[in-house]
């Protein structure tokens, strides 16, 4: 692993490895970065020393140094690297580094640890390259604070121990598990990558409740294209849609957290560009709903997940097999116990059965079986949900039992098209945290079909999609001319899926209690926290998968 590692070891992630190890580990050895309202503002702070200005006179010249921003500087030697903010004259002979922080100094006066860590580093360099150094000033720009550090023969020395303890914790194989109960991970960038909390709470490591956690982009969301022959550009900032039958719409890119194109629409390569350098997949669906491919920009740096992945085995597969299916069935059970208008006690019995079955099923195949099993049962009394005024739609789907491509009547079509929205959120979650969509856990890998996807949709079928097409029909939100039959098939109308659309994307914005971490979260969010749990798993940091379920 050593040998796969960078020669030069920046500076920077000395801050990182004194503040938080596996924030270092994940950051310089995964490649995995969020931004945050920190990370931003501390690039907005350094905007004025992020270009190159002025340069060092040599050493042995004896000319005074002028004023230096953004110096790159590095030592194979030290085995280390750094960009300096700046650098001035000691006015003694002396050259002094300057690094430039966002926030505000302790109280005490004195620096934050790791900030001074990052310093002795700077200074270390500029000592091998033969410069006098024995002092450095952090500039905290809150507090618009300058503090004088003194920097002798020990704290180069201490400098360089740290990274040889950093460069040892980054040829392990497994990053450094999150620190407990914390009040550093709160403010953390990579909080909803990392996950601290949850991941002690699962290796019981801490007594405390998980926090809530904070998603990166709370407000950002997909933007659907369902209108045939419409273009899709870009202008400044935004993402513009264009229709001949209707005025231009904008949405801002922050805004954006897919962009989900049907049929004949076009994408320009300009609008492209900007999503795929922003981590917005694009995603492709036929004009009646199937999900035809997707496309993304530079795939995940965390190669070590995809490699775990790929070599995951068959007993771990398994496991997390029996839990997902497990998950689905109690899912399936509650639905039907919270919506049933007959007597549903018997159902739930059969079904809690059927859900201890799928944690014992010794096989793969059996698992299967166990799973067709529950899946006939559900969908034989599926119609048992819905209100007397659907009793002609029930009847026909009764008749026809869960059918796809094409779907006989508007229930085995409303289910299609949800579920086809619900794969493609998937698929850009597991796009985000670094899996590969196509190699399935539970579903076997078959050309054109995301596996892992399908697997991750398990559990949430009863929760997301199911309950958005009950409720749509009960509450009487799609009507029968929502729908047309034609070529031995019913679809929906482009009124009736873009109903679907409103539908499904409030049931993602319901607010709900996590069953493990008993913290309120969208089901937005939830899928992403599943996705995350699963590739602790697969990645080893994790013993077990738990789904997601309600009571």
């Amino acid at each position: 692993m050593t040998s796969d590692l960078p020669e030069l070891l920046p500076a920077r992630m000395l801050n990182e490895f004194v503040y938080c190890p596996r924030l270092f580990y994940l950051e310089w050895v995964d490649r995995r970065w969020a931004d945050s309202h920190d990370t931003e503002q501390g690039q907005f702070t350094h905007r004025g020393v992020n270009k190159r200005s002025g340069s060092l006179p040599e050493p042995e010249s004896g000319d005074s140094v002028k004023r230096v921003t953004a110096l790159h500087i590095e030592s194979r030697e030290l085995g280390l690297v750094a960009v300096l903010d700046r650098v001035e004259d000691g006015g003694d002979g002396t050259t002094v580094p300057v690094d430039t922080k966002k926030g505000r100094p302790p109280a005490s006066g004195q620096p934050w640890p790791a900030d001074a860590v990052q310093l002795y580093a700077q200074a270390a360099l500029l000592r091998d390259a033969g410069y006098s150094v024995d002092r450095g000033v952090l500039y905290y720009a809150e507090a618009n604070e300058r503090v004088t550090i003194a920097i002798g023969d020990a704290e180069v020395t201490a400098a360089l121990e740290i990274a040889k303890q950093a460069r040892e914790v980054a040829a392990r194989d497994e990053a450094p598990l999150p620190l407990v109960g914390s009040r550093r991970c709160p403010r953390c960038s990579l909080l909803g990558l990392c996950l601290p909390d949850e991941t002690n709470a699962l290796l019981r490591r801490g007594t405390e409740s998980p926090r809530r956690i904070v998603p990166r982009d709370p407000d950002c969301r997909p933007v659907y294209v369902t209108a045939p022959g419409a273009t899709v550009g870009l202008k400044g900032g935004r993402i513009r849609v264009l229709h001949e039958d209707s005025e231009p719409i904008e949405v801002r890119l922050i805004d954006v957290s897919q962009l989900c194109v049907f049929g004949n629409v076009q994408v320009s390569t300009q609008a492209l560009a900007e999503l795929w350098a922003r981590g917005i997949p694009v995603l492709w669906f036929s004009y009646n709903g199937w999900l035809r491919g997707w496309a993304q920009g530079e795939m995940s740096k965390y190669v070590q997940l995809r490699v775990a992945q790929a070599r995951l085995s068959d007993q771990v597969a398994l496991a997390v097999s029996r839990a997902i299916v497990s998950g689905k069935i109690k899912n399936s059970r509650t639905f039907l116990r919270r919506n049933s208008r007959g007597t549903a006690d018997h159902l739930v019995t059969q079904l809690a059965g059927m859900a201890e079955a799928a944690l014992d099923a010794a096989s793969a195949a059996e698992l299967l079986g166990v799973e067709g099993a529950a899946a006939r049962v559900y969908f034989e009394n599926f119609t048992s949900t819905l209100r007397e005024s659907n009793a002609e739609l029930a009847a026909e789907f009764d008749a026809n039992g869960r059918k796809r491509r094409p779907a006989p009547d508007p229930i085995n079509a409303l289910l299609g098209y949800v579920y086809s929205l619900l794969v493609k959120d998937i698929v850009a979650v597991c796009i985000g945290v670094g899996l590969d969509p196509y190699l399935g856990v539970f579903h076997r890998p078959r050309y054109g079909r995301p596996a892992l996807a399908l697997d991750l949709m398990e559990e949430f079928r009863p929760l997301l999609a199911d309950s958005t097409v009950v409720g749509m029909l009960n509450n009487g939100e799609v009507t029968a001319g929502d729908f047309e039959r034609r070529s031995g098939g019913c679809w929906l109308t482009a009124q009736g899926r873009r109903k679907v659309i409103r539908a499904y994307e409030r049931r993602l914005d319901v607010q709900v209690t996590h069953p493990v971490f008993k913290y309120k979260i969208s089901y937005r969010r939830v899928l992403d926290v599943q996705a995350r749990m699963l590739a602790g798993v697969i990645i080893g940091e994790l013993p077990t998968y738990t789904p997601m379920m309600t009571r």
